[in-house]
């Protein structure tokens, strides 16, 4: 899932910048929502990571049943954070 169409998707926008704090937290519940529906494993990852860098992500024992997504999801949490550290 590419990360602007999960902007476009969730936001009606892949500029972030443009928007209200309503637009955010209407579109952070939007994702929350498909979050719990998804049952296709990558978009499920793929929204969570969105969650995750919006500062909305469910724990990772709540979001992945499976210890080798949880790892993955931790993975990723790594990257994120050395990315900020580094701006």
């Amino acid at each position: 899932m590419d990360f602007d169409e999960l902007l476009i998707r969730f936001f009606g926008t892949s500029d972030m910048s443009t928007l209200q704090e309503d637009q955010i937290l209407a579109g952070v519940e939007r994702l929350r929502l498909q979050f719990g529906l998804e049952s296709d494993a990558g978009r499920r990852f793929a929204i969570w990571c969105l969650l995750y860098m919006l500062g909305a992500a469910p724990d990772l024992d709540v979001a992945f049943k499976d210890e080798a997504d949880r790892e993955a999801a931790r993975d990723f949490m790594d990257m994120a954070d050395e990315e900020d550290d580094e701006d």
